[in-house]
């Protein structure tokens, strides 16, 4: 089973920036689908941005589209999430989540993903 760790979360002001990144141990990390989801205290997990194992077909949640930035490096078998802008209605958990989709998706939701990270905490307060 394939494993992922997710850094890069803390605290920052409305408006301000935060990049995350994951790290993943599959070998064939490449070939798959990645992606985040935060979920925020009494609310369901969501999705927030996914990125195709070349890099292209890249979706956004449309509450983070136009600030968030997604990306991914394969020759370090990780993934970030670059935040700008950020809002008070951003704070949540993030996760890294890794499935086994190599084609092109139009959606991702939290039933393809086949394992997850534990989280990094994101808290943008004044």
């Amino acid at each position: 089973q394939a494993q992922v760790a997710e850094s890069g979360g803390g605290t920052v002001q409305p408006g301000g920036s935060l990049k995350l990144s994951c790290v993943s141990s599959r070998q064939t990390f490449a070939f798959y689908y990645m992606g985040w989801f935060r979920q925020a205290p009494g609310k369901e997990r969501e999705f927030v941005a996914g990125i195709g194992g070349s890099g292209s077909n890249i979706l956004y949640s449309d509450y983070v589209k136009g600030r968030f930035t997604i990306s991914r490096d394969n020759s370090k078998n990780a993934i970030f999430l670059e935040m700008n802008s950020l809002k008070p209605e951003d704070t949540a958990v993030y996760y890294c989540a890794g499935t086994n989709i190599a084609g092109h998706i139009n959606i991702l939701d939290r039933s393809q993903v086949a394992y997850w990270g534990r989280g990094t905490q994101v808290t943008v307060s004044s």
